[in-house]
């Protein structure tokens, strides 16, 4: 455990202004220090897409949730933005350093090459290991278990997880399936070594995954298995999605995900202050409130502004909520995600005080 996690140990009940629930302390966990986010500076709305795609601005909004969303420029992809986001979590820590870098994306600049390194690099972290993860829209949480394996073994003291995704490099622009509803973007969040019983200490994973249900959203073309050729024929790796299943599975999968993170955190559902959810669909998060009788204003959004920005999703959520005040010091959050592979993960923090990474 570092020195700064047992220093906090005593007070973190008291820091957090609320309940920690059933943290054990003394127990090694990661504790989240920083955070922040970076979107292109593109706007898309709602109404730029209508005409190609043969459908209302309106009609948009209802069936998704989202009015606008960010395309990165040409010559702009994931480790740019990643470098991005990645620098505002580590200004929001305090300071430029980490031991290691893990990047959550399915859109890596180079086939076959992972990003981590490079943006590392680009963050004058040379030299720190550096590796990506691959599971979709749920990459960031399954990058924040992984980071919290390597804090609670002493490989690493701090460790920065990224989510980036340039989705706009998968969309058929013709799609009205596919096309309205992803956008481009980063999060990011960092994790050091600490104490169970202190303000961002992160709960108990939920992870799972289900690849009997790949073909429900995934790009054919451009793998080992469907290879691009040089000749004609060649495949287009336009994502494809069944909307109608996606929804049905998204729906059930998060809500076992929410409903076990809280419980191994110890507290019963209604009590927790806050949903930090993938931002997938404005009507699943409304479905799934609904169904587990919740309010809706405990269930944090951004879709409306920013689209399902896949790997980004929930590190975006966390920044803006953050920075907006409707995330506070004390509330307790669980956070969960779900999507292609299938693949889905939840986990738990009472919300510590974070300072802006912008």
């Amino acid at each position: 455990m570092s020195a700064e996690g047992a220093a906090a140990r005593g007070s973190a009940g008291a820091a957090a202004g609320g309940d920690l629930g059933g943290a054990e302390t003394g127990r090694p966990a990661a504790v989240l220090c920083g955070l922040g986010s970076w979107l292109p500076p593109v706007e898309v709305p709602n109404e730029q897409l209508c005409d190609r795609l043969g459908v209302t601005a309106a009609w948009i909004e209802q069936r998704i949730g989202v009015r606008s969303r960010r395309r990165a420029a040409s010559g702009t992809a994931t480790v740019a933005m990643a470098v991005e986001a990645g620098a505002r979590a580590l200004k929001s820590q305090g300071h430029a350093r980490v031991d290691a870098v893990l990047l959550a994306t399915v859109t890596s600049d180079h086939l076959g090459l992972a990003g981590a390194p490079e943006v590392a690099a680009e963050l004058g972290l040379t030299g720190a290991a550096a590796f990506d993860v691959s599971a979709a829209c749920a990459g960031f949480l399954h990058g924040l278990s992984a980071a919290a394996g390597y804090l609670a073994a002493g490989t690493f003291e701090r460790v920065l997880v990224i989510g980036a995704d340039t989705m706009s490099a998968l969309l058929d622009p013709d799609d009205p399936g596919t096309a309205p509803i992803f956008g481009d973007g980063a999060g990011a969040a960092v994790l050091r070594a600490g104490d169970a019983a202190e303000p961002g200490a992160l709960g108990p994973f939920v992870l799972g995954s289900d690849g009997g249900r790949r073909h429900l959203i995934q790009a054919d073309g451009g793998g080992a298995l469907d290879r691009y050729r040089c000749t004609g024929g060649a495949p287009v790796p336009y994502l494809r999605m069944d909307g109608r299943e996606v929804f049905k599975q998204a729906l059930g999968r998060m809500s076992t995900a929410v409903q076990e993170s809280a419980a191994r955190a110890g507290w019963p559902l209604a009590e927790v202050d806050r949903f930090a959810l993938h931002q997938a669909n404005a009507r699943i998060s409304g479905a799934l409130a609904r169904s587990l009788a919740l309010p809706e204003h405990k269930w944090l959004s951004n879709i409306e502004q920013v689209g399902n920005t896949c790997g980004a999703s929930v590190p975006l959520l966390l920044d803006h909520a953050n920075a907006a005040g409707a995330l506070r010091p004390g509330h307790r959050t669980v956070l969960a995600a779900f999507g292609a592979g299938l693949a889905w993960a939840g986990t738990s923090t009472v919300w510590p005080r974070l300072a802006s990474g912008a």
